[in-house]
């Protein structure tokens, strides 16, 4: 998990209770919101700091390995080399089985900043950019002073009457724009808790790490049953 200060609600990735199986969660100091929610590579430094945690975590008995900003796509590949258990620390990671699902049309991503969700950060988990439609919340106050600030300016309590209605904003702003949006998928892992009310106000799938990593979670399980 990132070095942050603001509440983890259940839905979050951050919250332990967010997942079907028991999850430890270890937070990776010096990582805040800002250091890792960028298009490129966090620093060398937290790189090898998430990668220690995660072998710790893996020591401790872990049976997958993911985390809570999807923007740590562009560290996937070498973290899941590095490690004996199942990765997936992006819902970015998703697509692939989402455009199979659903392969007319566009995906739409609501992200933690759109400005930031870049063409390094796509390519890390082979997403054409013309196949999808992004939008972000980093204009939508309340999620962004709780989260999108460093650690020291990130607010305490958590407004997620305010976030659920700017998120629904958001995605039915994109599906009146772009009305072959056939599914949306949340790249953060903070957006979860409002996934059942994006299915309700747009009537279109919904997609969110808690999603990927239950299935791996299950696949796993069953393989070794």
């Amino acid at each position: 998990m990132l070095d942050t200060r603001f509440p983890r609600p259940l839905g979050d990735a951050g919250n332990p209770e967010s997942f079907a199986i028991p999850a430890r969660v270890e937070v990776v100091a010096g990582a805040g919101s800002l250091d890792i929610v960028r298009n490129g590579r966090p620093a060398p430094e937290l790189v090898e700091a998430f990668m220690s945690r995660a072998r710790e975590l893996q020591q401790q008995g872990a049976v997958a390995i993911t985390s809570t900003c999807g923007f740590l796509a562009t560290i996937q590949t070498e973290m899941q080399q590095a490690l004996a258990v199942p990765v997936m620390l992006s819902a970015l990671c998703l697509y692939g089985e989402i455009r199979q699902r659903h392969p007319l049309g566009r995906i739409g991503i609501l992200t933690a900043s759109a400005a930031s969700l870049g063409s390094e950060v796509l390519a890390a988990v082979g997403i054409d950019r013309d196949s999808v439609v992004i939008s972000g919340m980093e204009d939508c106050p309340a999620f962004a002073d709780a989260i999108l600030r460093a650690k020291s300016e990130q607010l305490e309590t958590l407004d997620q009457a305010a976030i659920e209605a700017d998120i629904i904003y958001k995605a039915t702003t994109m599906l009146a724009t772009n009305p072959d949006i056939t599914a949306f998928l949340l790249e953060c892992g903070n957006l979860p808790p409002y996934q059942q009310a994006l299915i309700e106000a747009t009537g279109k799938p919904v997609y969110s790490i808690l999603d990927g990593v239950n299935d791996l979670v299950r696949t796993r399980q069953n393989g070794l049953a």
